[in-house]
């Protein structure tokens, strides 16, 4: 993996995306995002997570954070780990999903070709973290983060995507405790 992807600093605020394997549109359901809600919240509330901005997109999260209790990328695999097991469960207990086959081999399929999983493959490995060294820098990932959706054309304005903390940047309560800059 380069250098410039890479954890460096374990006090740093980073900007990160992670993505499903295959770019599965996996998020296209509430029970599937208020997952990642209900863990993003417990990070913030037990991990020591501070989250700054984020956005789940219908297959990929991005997230400016800061670690205060573990390295952060000990709290990001943990993070992905838990989710990735409770997401599969989601999916394969969920009576309504006319995907689960398909999404469940995807998942094994993923995981044959990586020695690090046995059995599924939820998240692609990489995290790209990227440190945040400038207010101009913080405000250029925000701004990314929360134009996401727009640009997707999903929505029309960031502080219209449910899944996003544009909201709390339009003095509204967002589905994440956030820290404000």
């Amino acid at each position: 993996m380069s250098r410039n992807y890479k954890f460096h600093n374990p006090e740093g605020l980073y900007f990160i995306s992670f993505a499903t394997v295959f770019w599965i549109d996996v998020f296209v359901r509430e029970d599937y995002s208020d997952c990642i809600v209900k863990n993003l919240n417990y990070c913030v509330s037990k991990k020591g997570m501070e989250i700054y901005a984020w956005c789940l997109m219908t297959s990929h999260v991005h997230l400016i954070f800061k670690s205060t209790q573990q390295k952060p990328e000990e709290l990001i695999r943990d993070f992905k780990s838990f989710t990735a097991k409770e997401l599969i469960s989601l999916i394969t207990t969920h009576p309504q999903e006319s995907r689960k086959e398909w999404m469940l081999n995807a998942f094994k399929k993923a995981a044959s070709a990586n020695a690090n999983n046995t059995k599924n493959q939820f998240w692609q490995q990489h995290n790209k973290p990227i440190e945040l060294w400038s207010n101009e820098v913080i405000e250029q990932k925000i701004n990314y983060v929360h134009n996401n959706p727009v640009v997707s054309g999903f929505v029309e304005k960031p502080e219209d995507w449910k899944y996003s903390s544009a909201k709390n940047f339009c003095n509204e309560k967002g589905l994440v405790n956030l820290c404000l800059i």
